[in-house]
């Protein structure tokens, strides 16, 4: 596959999207090609159905391959689902020598200790994220590297998923004959998407409401401070009409697109929807009035429970505060009336988040929609990390053609993330298991 090209996989409850794309000269995202299959064997972001998922992957990998005119190899996918929680933990290390400045191998060893946490059978550190540092008492700092001191510590946000799901998505992806080059936190790639680097130093929460999860991020000077997954999404809305107004799922569904909304005022108590009955029965009428106040009430408890995540990441203390509000994307956020029963809940701004902030400026407006933030994200993802490994490669090959002396002033190379650890385990895990 060409070097700057990445493909992200989006492997959701409700739908499989399969995105190809690459940077233009403008350092914009331009995509190639996009495939979707319907998703049938993931409920609530957790694999149940291996058989399944590979179909739709493949589905939606052959419709992606027909539109850019070209073979996938690598993807890039992402985790998320109902197994997925998050903690806070401080840790430090004692330095032997307080002489040398601090460099990244001592911040390796202060991560890797919190890898030592003991976790509830079958779980995994998936993300370590360091917020902020302490060195020798002195707090708040950002970047300790090439500072002086004793003894570092630092408040963590540690991701913790179950392996078994994990590694279950790493085999769907390679039976689908697809080599998995990366994995990422699905919050994360969404926010990396539709949100700007303003709104994550002022402080925002992105809440990406899937068919079967609805993922929380929250960020305040531009770091990452909270993640969570809910595991309701889209679908319980459509199965509560389902259930409500006796109907089958496909009308249900069609419904809450069309005249679905969350806001029950809206609607007049004569404005009546007809719904062709089955075989030969009579049609069924469905006032719109009733399909709002069915919507409403379960609308209201995924924002209640969102909003206790975003209390329990401490956003009504005055340091903690989210300046810029709520993003709201994923294709559940464009139900209507939506961002304003939210402001109305929580008392924050809201604003629907389409993936355009890096996108070329000619893409589709399809593209744009909030359906495809993940995918947009993944992809980005995926670009990213093939930076990395450039840069790593050409350190290499100078470090053989030059002097150390030379060396440090390359650019410096990022820390391996811990997902790229990860993704090297779930495949060593496969290769063996064959």
């Amino acid at each position: 596959m060409e070097h700057n090209l990445a493909v992200g996989l989006d492997i959701g409850t409700t739908k499989i999207v399969a995105m190809i794309g690459r940077k233009n000269e403008y350092g914009k995202l331009e995509i190639l090609g996009i495939g979707k299959s319907k998703s049938l064997g993931v409920h609530r972001g957790v694999v149940n159905n291996i058989t399944q998922t590979i179909q739709s992957i493949q589905q939606a990998v052959q419709e992606a391959e027909a539109a850019a005119d070209m073979k996938i190899e690598d993807v890039t996918v992402g985790i998320a689902g109902q197994h997925i929680r998050s903690l806070q933990h401080s840790d430090y290390i004692t330095r032997p020598n307080s002489e040398n400045v601090i460099d990244d191998d001592d911040i390796d060893r202060l991560i890797n200790q919190v890898h030592k946490l003991v976790m509830l059978p079958g779980e995994e550190i998936i993300h370590v994220l360091p917020q902020e540092y302490k060195v020798d008492g002195q707090a708040e700092i950002k970047e300790p590297i090439g500072m002086y001191g004793g003894r570092l510590e630092a408040n963590f946000h540690v991701v913790v998923g179950q392996v078994s799901s994990i590694r279950n998505i790493g085999r769907c992806v390679q039976s689908a004959g697809l080599n998995l080059e990366g994995i990422t936190l699905e919050p994360l790639a969404s926010a990396n998407a539709v949100l700007s680097q303003e709104e994550k130093e002022a402080g925002v929460a992105l809440i990406d409401i899937g068919g079967g999860t609805t993922d929380l991020a929250i960020f305040r000077d531009g770091i990452i401070r909270h993640t969570a997954v809910i595991p309701f999404g889209g679908n319980v809305i459509t199965e509560d009409i389902k259930e409500g107004c006796s109907i089958i799922e496909k009308q249900a569904e069609l419904l809450k697109i069309k005249f679905g909304s969350a806001w029950p005022g809206e609607n007049k108590d004569n404005e009546i929807v007809s719904i062709p009955g089955l075989r030969g029965r009579e049609p069924k009428e469905i006032t719109l009035k009733n399909l709002s106040k069915i919507i409403h009430a379960r609308v209201v408890e995924i924002v209640e429970q969102v909003y206790v995540e975003i209390k329990n990441y401490g956003h009504e203390e005055q340091k903690k505060k989210l300046i810029a509000g709520i993003v709201l994307t994923g294709g559940g956020s464009q139900l209507k009336h939506l961002k304003q029963l939210v402001e109305y809940i929580t008392g924050m701004d809201t604003r629907i988040g389409y993936p355009n902030e890096h996108l070329a400026g000619d893409s589709d407006e399809d593209i744009t929609s909030p359906l495809f933030a993940t995918a947009v994200g993944l992809v980005l993802d995926g670009l990213k990390r093939q930076e990395r490994k450039k840069v790593e490669a050409d350190a290499k090959v100078d470090e053989v053609e030059e002097d150390q002396e030379d060396i440090q002033e390359e650019p410096k190379k990022e820390r391996r993330s811990f997902l790229d650890k990860l993704t090297e385990r779930v495949k060593d895990f496969l290769d063996n298991a064959e």
